[in-house]
C-alpha cells in the first residue's frame, strides 16, 4: 500500500471519528482459561497461546511467556506503527528490524526480596534501519513511531488499572 492508497483508506475512518468520537472508543477484549501447570490458554486471532511461566521463575519455557509477549506486543505495534509512518511520509524502507529488551528482577515476583520491584524496570526499543532517506527524516519517523505507537505510549503514561472478581461464575 503506497501513501495515497493508506490515506484514502483511513480518511473515511477519520473522518468518521472526527465527526462522531464516541465511534472511535473501542473496547479490546481478551480471555484467557486458566489451565493445569501455572499455564493459561489465551485464544487470539491467530490461534491458542499458552503462557506460562519464564524459565527465570521456575516455568519450562515451552509456553509463551507473559514478560515476552509484552517486549512482543511492544515490537509488533512499534513495526506496524513505523511501517505506516514511513509510508504516508514517502520513505524508502530497504529493511528494518526492532528489538525490544526489557530489565526485570525475578526476586521481585518471586517473593525473595520485598525491596525488589515487581515488573520491567527498564525497557530499551532499538531500530536497525536501512534506508536511502536522510538523517532528518529517519529521526522524524522515529519520533512519529514512538508518538502514535499504542502499546509503546501505553507504557510510557500510567493509566487506572482495576481488578474485578465474579466468584463462582460460569
Amino acid at each position: 500500500m503506497n501513501a495515497e492508497e493508506l490515506r484514502a483508506a483511513q480518511a473515511p475512518i477519520k473522518e468518521q471519528y472526527k465527526s462522531d468520537p464516541q465511534t472511535a472508543l473501542k473496547t479490546m477484549t481478551v480471555t484467557g482459561i486458566v489451565q493445569p501447570n501455572q499455564t493459561c490458554r489465551l485464544n487470539t486471532a491467530a490461534g491458542p497461546v499458552d503462557a506460562g511461566l519464564h524459565p527465570a521463575a521456575g516455568g519450562s519455557g515451552v509456553e509463551a511467556c507473559s514478560g515476552d509477549m509484552l517486549l512482543e506486543a511492544l515490537v509488533a505495534c512499534a513495526g506496524v506503527t513505523f511501517s505506516a509512518v514511513a509510508t504516508a511520509m514517502e520513505i524508502s524502507i530497504e529493511q528494518a528490524s526492532i528489538t525490544a529488551e526489557g530489565d526485570l528482577d525475578f526476586r521481585g515476583t518471586l517473593g525473595v526480596s520485598r525491596d525488589v520491584p515487581i515488573g520491567f524496570s527498564d525497557i530499551r526499543l532499538k531500530f536497525d534501519v536501512k534506508s536511502t532517506a536522510p538523517q532528518e527524516k529517519i529521526d522524524k519517523l522515529i519520533q512519529l513511531t514512538e508518538r502514535y505507537c499504542v502499546i509503546y505510549q501505553t507504557l510510557r503514561q500510567p493509566m487506572d488499572i482495576s481488578t474485578h472478581l465474579n466468584l463462582n461464575a460460569d
